[in-house]
């Protein structure tokens, strides 16, 4: 009768190895899903960023009568450049240094670019290099 009923304690090396596997499966489908929730909440806010700064020099033309030169760049939208009058008071943003991308690094302008524009800025998306698909797409503030 003792060779009849026998207990099975644990699992087997096989269960055990199904089990991993079933879960290293969903753990990588959720780290690929946030990932690219991820990317999509940084590349939202970068445009974000580009809006803004298209308004604050569309702001800064109309009280000086011109835009920032490439020179100045950004910064002429915190500190006022010498030769411009009638320049707003603190600012034309909110903060006290030029906000960069959401990948941290600092937004290019540029002054009657191929586009017919009067200027625009541009970010270089997730791979800092021109051109790109994707994530790494430029964005511009003018799209």
């Amino acid at each position: 009768m003792n060779n009849q009923i026998r207990r099975r304690y644990g699992f087997t090396l096989v269960e055990v190895m199904a089990v991993l596997l079933i879960v290293g499966l969903l753990a990588g489908l959720a780290i690929q899903n946030f990932m690219g929730q991820t990317d999509r909440a940084k590349q939202k806010a970068t445009q974000a960023k580009l809006r803004m700064l298209h308004q604050a020099v569309n702001l800064f033309k109309l009280d000086t009568g011109r835009y920032p030169t490439e020179e100045e760049g950004l910064l002429a939208l915190i500190e006022q450049p010498s030769d411009v009058e009638n320049w707003q008071p603190g600012g034309y943003l909110e903060t006290t240094s030029v906000p960069q991308d959401a990948w941290n690094r600092d937004f290019i302008y540029q002054l009657n670019p191929d586009s017919g524009k009067p200027f625009v800025i541009i970010s270089l998306g997730a791979d800092g290099q021109e051109e790109g698909e994707g994530y790494d797409k430029d964005l511009y503030s003018t799209d």
